[in-house]
């Protein structure tokens, strides 16, 4: 897909995506660099992935850091901001892309651990190094924006209701952002095909793509959906604070 950002058009901005290894948050840091920004690559644990990469956008004249941390330990967390401030000097542009929770063998309330408490955290310890006019990301989808009041399957309920915790604590954040003239916009998309989420849920309940895409219309692939949050990032704040991406009309 086509970048939507114009090249230079990011010429000397600091990014940081978070779970930017592979997927949407990879596509997405790709899509900054190109557009001219020095870019954050975090990863838990595919930092092989990750400096590959790296490697990619440095050979095409960009500049790129790989940055490993578990945002569910705070000590990383700090670590990891630290390092970008010996490196960039700070952040303009924070992606908050990283969740789970559907994984085996983790804790009962890792999703909660992961998608709310480390999110929270994660936006805290960012605060000291985001430069003036900077902008928070939060990724999430329609399954969890919009769970008080439309069902989704049962396998990614608690996923979707650990995202929307998360997202709820970040929005009581707002009010302080403002403030500090920092921009926070929520990113909502439909089922996405192509990611490790959308991969799960199919396993558990073969059929859920075809049949939410049927429903939907159409469903946005990973580079697509990459382009909006990247667009996200750049454009005014929408009303609400949020973007949606995909049609709404089975959940709103």
């Amino acid at each position: 897909m086509t970048n939507p950002l114009a090249a230079g058009t990011l010429e000397g901005k600091r990014v940081l995506v978070t779970g930017s290894s592979r997927g949407i948050g990879a596509d997405t840091v790709g899509y900054f660099a190109e557009a001219g920004a020095k870019v954050v690559i975090n990863f838990r644990n595919k930092e092989a992935r990750a400096t590959k990469l790296a490697d990619a956008i440095r050979a095409a004249g960009g500049t790129a850091l790989t940055v490993g941390a578990d945002l569910t330990d705070a000590d990383s967390v700090a670590a990891m901001f630290e390092t970008i401030r010996a490196e960039f000097g700070g952040l303009d542009i924070l992606v908050m892309n990283a969740s789970g929770g559907m994984e085996s063998g983790m804790a009962a309330d890792y999703a909660m651990q992961l998608n709310r408490d480390a999110q929270v955290n994660l936006l805290k310890t960012a605060l000291p190094v985001l430069a003036d006019g900077a902008r928070i990301v939060f990724v999430t989808s329609h399954q969890a924006h919009f769970i008080e009041n439309t069902e989704t399957m049962p396998e990614y309920e608690p996923v979707a209701r650990s995202k929307r915790a998360g997202e709820d604590a970040l929005r009581a954040l707002i009010p302080e952002l403002d403030e500090k003239g920092i921009g926070f916009v929520v990113v909502s998309g439909d089922m996405i095909e192509g990611t490790i989420t959308a991969t799960l849920l199919e396993r558990a309940n073969p059929g859920a793509i075809s049949a939410r895409k049927d429903s939907a219309g159409r469903l946005y692939n990973v580079s697509e959906f990459a382009a909006e949050i990247a667009l996200a990032a750049v454009e005014p704040v929408p009303a609400n604070n949020t973007r949606y991406v995909g049609d709404i009309s089975d959940f709103a």
